[in-house]
């Protein structure tokens, strides 16, 4: 019987797939223990949510934050790991006047907490905690085959950007002892389904169900369209939050030709309505609702759109991580811990700590 656990006393062979703020966490944490550890990303680079979009033209080149806006650090392990394996200089504290609209309309205050942001961009935190990882990237993992001591990985490469995901395509990249997910819930689950473990893909349906998309537009007006604030979280059938992401630290490059970027983030139930319209038909949707929103009238002069079909994750069960110790199989992702960036980080110190649980008692 299969039967291959995990022990914090044996260097391990241990595969990642994901390098958000969970797997790059996960990876640098086993790397502490003395773990050969190598992550696995679709991608082009690091970042998951942590996402940012250039931008071309002007006197210089800057970048507009589509994904997370911003994190919190309550738990107070939180900054001290990003500040050793980050650097002081990955990050800062976003200042701007956040709030939210209640259901009268009317804008209310966020409670004061300190948020933060990356410098220059979102991805400058997880492109510096990649650079402590073995990270391989635009590289899909497909599937994992049993081995008498715990998996073979193949995959494809991703680096064309293309939709073909057909066997033919799948090379080996590598046996593993231990494999740790912290891909969204759908791609989880369907890693898990094509690798014949139907029983544990089974245990995400309810967090797939509950994970919401959004549609992301970051616009650039001639003016600041609306300097009475700098984050907002709507209540409005099209807006769920809008920001100035030339209010943060670190983006002089972004006002491009005296121009401000807002980065306007759709609700999740418009963004189911409209999942597979046209970038444009997206973009002059969402520019039109935040000109009812704020009566602006200044010139958009640019815009950048995004899909994102993982965005968060609202409601159900939060246990930290899933780990399998039968399989030598983990789950992480801030969708297991609250969402959010932090969330991100706890579930990873979750599942690194049910392994270790797991070694001491056996």
């Amino acid at each position: 019987m299969f039967n291959q656990t995990f022990h914090t006393n044996d260097i391990r062979r241990i595969a990642i797939v994901g390098s958000g703020i969970t797997g790059l966490t996960t990876a640098i944490k086993l790397k502490q223990q003395g773990h050969d550890v190598t992550i696995f990303e679709k991608s082009r680079g690091p970042g998951g949510r942590l996402s940012a979009k250039r931008i071309v033209g002007g006197s210089s080149d800057g970048s507009v934050d589509m994904g997370a806006q911003y994190f919190t650090a309550r738990n107070p392990a939180f900054l001290p790991f990003l500040t050793e394996f980050a650097g002081k200089n990955s990050f800062s504290t976003w200042n701007g006047r956040l709030g939210f609209q209640d259901k009268n309309g009317h804008w209310q205050t966020f409670p004061e907490t300190p948020r933060y942001v990356g410098t220059p961009r979102m991805t400058a935190v997880s492109r510096a905690l990649s650079a402590h990882a073995t990270l391989i990237t635009g590289t899909r993992i497909q599937n994992m085959a049993r081995t008498d001591t715990g998996w073979a990985l193949s995959g494809r490469s991703d680096s064309s950007g293309s939709s073909d995901s057909s066997e033919s395509n799948e090379k080996p990249v590598g046996e593993f002892d231990n494999v740790i997910i912290t891909a969204p819930p759908a791609q989880a689950r369907d890693l898990l389904t094509q690798s014949d473990l139907p029983e544990l893909a089974s245990q995400l349906d309810d967090a797939v169900s509950r994970v919401l998309p959004c549609w992301a537009v970051a616009v650039a007006f001639e003016e600041n369209p609306w300097p009475s604030h700098e984050g907002m979280r709507c209540h409005h059938p099209v807006l769920f939050w809008v920001a100035n992401n030339s209010s943060k630290p670190g983006r002089a490059n972004s006002e491009q030709n005296g121009s401000t970027w807002w980065v306007l983030h759709a609700t999740p139930d418009w963004t189911e309505r409209n999942v597979d319209a046209s970038q444009e038909q997206v973009a002059a949707e969402l520019i039109a609702a935040f000109r009812e929103l704020t009566g602006t009238g200044a010139v958009v002069t640019d815009s950048i759109t995004h899909r994102w079909l993982y965005a968060r994750s609202e409601g159900g069960a939060k246990p930290g991580c899933l780990w399998f110790p039968e399989q030598g199989i983990g789950i992480a992702g801030d969708w297991l811990d609250g969402g959010r960036v932090e969330g991100a980080f706890n579930s990873a110190c979750s599942l690194v700590e049910a392994c270790a649980k797991n070694a001491a008692n056996r």
